[in-house]
Parts: structure tokens; C-alpha cells; sequence
């Protein structure tokens, strides 16, 4: 796998690969899924050969980088490219930010305390799916 990670203005194949992932997969409603956010944030986009793989955004407000919309094709899962995207997150927000913050699914709870992120307040409902708060300084 030769994938290679960077900032993008692509927010067309962001959304794309977002789609796939948290509409069509995990069934998150397209109001849920669009918000008003993403001309406001920097955009990461994975990209296999010249197929577009994963994405994450980072919204960076009073010095707190908000880390989120992480997807990755099931065609790329398991290969280390979901924790390569969150390290690239925050390699990018290294300088802008004290912090990084995201909403974790609670499965993925583990996957991003591996990462450095610790869990903070209590499990709360975002589009239908349990999330928990995660907290890491940068």
C-alpha cells in the first residue's frame, strides 16, 4: 500500500468518502453528516495510487484543534491508515492549537487512547451513534 496523506482543497472527494462511510454505511442522516463547518477547516485526504481512501478535518478555534469526520474505505481498514490520518491531524495542528479534541465512537474508544487521546465526560448521542469526548494536548 503506497497511501500518502496531505492537505487538501478536495472537498468533494472528502465528502464523497464521507458519504460512503457515515451515510451509506453507518446510516447518519445527510443533515447530520453536512454541516456548514467545512469551509472553516483544513482538510486531510488519503489517497491510494490516484483513488481517494480516507479523510479527516480539522476545525482549529481558541486553541483547541478539533479533529473529526475521520472515515477510511472498508477496502483500507486494519492497514494502520485511520491511525496515520489522526497523526497527521495532529502533526498539522502542532503550532495552531494547545490541544486536540474529537468525538469518539465508543468502539473506537481504544483505538484513540493507543493514539494518546484521553476520554473525557460522560457518553452522549451524535446521529444516532454513542460518542464520547477524547482529549489530548499537542
Amino acid at each position: 500500500m503506497s497511501v500518502t496523506i496531505s492537505l487538501t482543497d478536495d472537498i468533494s472527494a472528502c465528502r464523497t468518502l464521507r458519504r460512503i462511510v457515515f451515510i451509506d454505511e453507518q446510516g447518519v442522516s445527510e443533515a447530520d453528516e453536512i454541516d456548514d463547518l467545512d469551509d472553516s477547516c483544513l482538510h486531510l485526504l488519503a489517497i491510494d495510487g490516484n483513488i481517494p481512501v480516507g479523510t479527516a478535518r480539522i476545525h482549529i478555534a481558541k486553541g483547541l484543534a478539533k479533529i473529526g469526520r475521520v472515515c477510511v474505505l472498508k477496502s483500507h481498514r486494519g492497514t494502520g491508515l485511520g491511525a496515520a490520518l489522526i497523526r497527521k491531524a495532529l502533526d498539522v495542528s502542532r503550532g495552531k492549537a494547545a490541544q486536540a479534541k474529537l468525538g469518539a465512537q465508543t468502539h473506537a474508544l481504544g483505538f484513540y487512547e493507543a493514539l494518546g487521546f484521553v476520554a473525557t465526560g460522560p457518553v452522549y448521542d451524535d446521529a444516532g451513534i454513542p460518542h464520547r469526548d477524547m482529549l489530548r494536548d499537542l
